[in-house]
C-alpha cells in the first residue's frame, strides 16, 4: 500500500510541475504589434523545424513540434519579436 502512495504522490507531482510551466512564460506585447503566426512557422519550417501547431498562450506564441535536430519541443515565443521565451521540458 506504501508504494501505490509513493506513485500516486509522485505522478501528482510531475503533473503540477507540467502545469506550472504552462503559466510561467507570459508575453506582453501589444496585439496590434504581432507578427502572423505563420511567419513564425515559416520562418521555423525554413530552419529544419516540423511545426505541428503554434497556438496563443499568456499572450505568445506556443510552438509544437520537432526542432531541427529531430527533438519533440513545446516553445514559447514572443509574437512581436520571435524571440525564444521559454520552454516545457518534454518527458525523456
Amino acid at each position: 500500500m506504501k508504494h501505490a502512495n509513493l506513485l500516486s504522490t509522485l505522478l501528482l507531482c510531475l503533473a503540477a510541475g507540467q502545469a506550472s510551466a504552462h503559466g510561467e512564460f507570459k508575453c506582453d506585447e501589444p496585439k496590434a504589434e504581432w507578427k502572423p503566426q505563420m511567419e513564425l512557422q515559416r520562418k521555423l519550417t525554413a530552419d529544419g523545424w516540423k511545426v505541428r501547431q503554434v497556438k496563443i498562450d499568456n499572450g505568445c506564441y506556443e510552438v509544437y513540434g520537432f526542432d531541427n535536430t529531430g527533438k519533440r519541443v513545446e516553445i514559447y515565443f514572443n509574437p512581436k519579436t520571435f524571440e525564444k521565451i521559454g520552454e516545457v521540458k518534454q518527458p525523456s
